[in-house]
């Protein structure tokens, strides 16, 4: 997960380069895109409960001011307060089910969280189960899952693309790697009593994101509450707990950050113009930039020979192997539900009519970020075992 963070953030540089308009600029977000960079990486390889809250607030207060780094833009100015305001409340609730945890257990310590769990499983104190399940909320802020979804689209929308870009990859990424770690290390033995409660709230918010995002005429808007039911299907993964729960996560991390990256690559050269329509006659303009957009709105589809194909198919297998059919039916439905709203955008593409306006990608940079996340995107489809098999 940390070597994924890198790769995807590296990527993001590349796209983003026209967004540092001036060194002082520059010097700025390359610093703060660092800071939650090595935020995302405690994330990924923490120990300890302070640890996990130390990496979170890292990542997130660079997350708050990237949010405003346009700072002539009203748009941008009341993303990055939205996002402040709610993450210091779901910084409140995760904070104090960490100390519920510690006063219950006495330990910040996952691996002797673990081990007290296990030595008294069968007359756990209440305060451990509201200090998990406080946990739990805070961590579902970070995910953007229902019922904690609210400041994702207000959000997405008014932050600059290449920052919206950002937080849809790397900080989920990395949000999920910590929710899994800690799920695993310390509360895997309670699977049977949490399991219930995060299987409704994936299946809610698959439901709810796709839904939503039907009704959106904004492709920015789309992809957010696109990326609020992706949240729903990794889910699955840490529901189901299973032995190939990680490299299913992992997998499906991994082309959900790839097709991401490409589709606000194209998000970013429409600048303010970010209606759907605005893609009619992109394929005529472009075939080849137009071809990588299609396989990657297919891989976030879930169609094959595209690596969300195989995400999504990892995933379910494993929710279906844990007992969890009914997530099952109901992420398949949720899946046609996201083929509607999809196939309006390579629908646009491919209108004979129409300009395609200021969606154009040109430029060597882009149009090459734009290649390699579709090659990456074909090749894990074709050869998933590549990450599958990699934990």
């Amino acid at each position: 997960f940390s070597g994924l963070l890198v790769g995807v953030a590296t990527l993001w540089l590349f796209m983003s380069r026209g967004f540092f308009k001036s060194a002082h600029v520059a010097t700025e977000n390359i610093a703060l895109v660092s800071f939650a960079l090595a935020g995302g990486v405690v994330m990924t390889g923490y120990g300890n409960l302070t640890m996990l809250f130390i990496g979170l607030e890292v990542i997130s207060i660079a997350a708050y001011v990237l949010a405003g780094s346009d700072k002539k833009n009203p748009k941008s100015n009341e993303s990055a307060i939205k996002y402040f305001m709610l993450g210091a409340f779901a910084t409140g609730f995760l904070l104090f089910g960490i100390a519920l945890l510690y006063g219950s257990t006495a330990s910040f310590d996952l691996q002797k969280i673990g081990e007290w769990v296990l030595a008294n499983r069968d007359q756990l104190p209440t305060t451990f189960y509201i200090g998990m399940v406080l946990v739990m909320g805070g961590l579902c802020f970070k995910i953007a899952a229902v019922p904690f979804h609210f400041w994702a689209p207000d959000v997405y929308e008014g932050a600059p693309s290449p920052v919206t870009a950002f937080m849809a990859t790397i900080i989920k990424t990395a949000a999920f790697a910590a929710f899994y770690r800690l799920f695993v290390s310390c509360f895997a033995l309670l699977h049977d009593w949490w399991a219930p409660l995060l299987a409704i709230v994936s299946a809610i918010t698959i439901l709810t994101g796709n839904i939503l995002a039907v009704y959106q005429s904004s492709l920015k808007r789309m992809l957010a509450y696109s990326s609020i039911s992706h949240a729903g299907y990794m889910l699955m993964a840490i529901v189901a707990l299973g032995i190939s729960s990680p490299g299913a996560l992992l997998y499906y991390a991994t082309a959900y950050s790839l097709a991401s990256l490409g589709m606000f690559a194209l998000l970013y050269r429409m600048q303010e113009n970010e209606q759907i329509h605005e893609l009619n006659g992109y394929f005529k303009s472009q075939p080849l930039n137009a071809g990588i957009v299609s396989l990657l709105i297919l891989s976030m589809a879930g169609i094959p020979p595209a690596a969300g194909f195989m995400g999504k198919y990892a995933v379910f297998l494993e929710a279906f192997r844990s007992g969890y059919e009914w997530l099952v039916m109901v992420a398949i439905a949720g899946s046609l539900i996201g083929v509607f709203y999809y196939f309006k955008v390579i629908i646009a593409m491919f209108k004979p009519s129409g300009l395609p306006g200021n969606a154009v990608i040109r430029g060597p940079v882009l149009s090459l970020l734009l290649l390699v996340t579709g090659l990456l995107t074909l090749g894990f489809g074709l050869f998933p075992h590549l990450l599958l098999d990699l934990l």
